[in-house]
């Protein structure tokens, strides 16, 4: 059993075609934060609604949320905005991986990035594998690159069952949003 004192960052992830994936991470940080743990939040894709959990997040002390996409690349009529959109938010990710200001890093639907070739895999592998010791770290999204999930502690993949949205139901406030 390894000491409190000298504990090992994990890093998770949580991909796969469910509903859950982001849900489970901000679980997690609120999980986090209830030990007053410090948590830094980097959304990558999100951008252009104000989530419930959005909106929590931003004023959650030791909580750091950044949005910082501009909305579903798959809907995107400006893919060079996007691909400097990801480029930032990795620059800031990547800086969180060494600096001492956080416990928790999430980087949320960086899959997606990753597999547009907006921010290429060799760089995220590498900042992961030199990040803090101590620093836990959670990627989310689809198609988690193999690359990723080898050198990950924790891989859960969220499977679709069942969805309203098959019958042509919308996305609920408070469920989805």
């Amino acid at each position: 059993m390894r000491s409190s004192k000298h504990p090992k960052g994990l890093l998770l992830i949580n991909t796969g075609d469910g509903k859950g994936k982001t849900t489970a991470a901000i679980g997690t940080a609120f999980r986090a934060l209830g030990h007053g743990m410090r948590v830094g939040m980097i959304q990558f894709i999100k951008g252009k609604w104000k989530t419930g959990e959005r909106k929590l997040g931003e004023r959650t002390p030791n909580l750091t949320w950044l949005t910082m996409g501009h909305g579903f690349t798959w809907e995107s009529l400006d893919l060079d905005r996007d691909r400097t959109a990801a480029r930032a938010a990795w620059s800031t990710a990547s800086a969180w991986l060494q600096e001492d200001s956080y416990d928790l890093v999430i980087l949320d639907e960086i899959t997606y990035v990753i597999n547009y070739g907006f921010v290429p895999l060799d760089e995220v592998l590498s900042a992961l594998q030199a990040r803090r010791a101590d620093l836990h770290v959670i990627l989310t999204g689809r198609d988690a690159p193999a690359e990723l999930s080898a050198i990950a502690d924790v891989v859960t993949e969220m499977q679709a069952v069942k969805h309203p949205y098959r019958d042509g139901v919308s996305a609920q406030q408070g469920i989805e949003f």
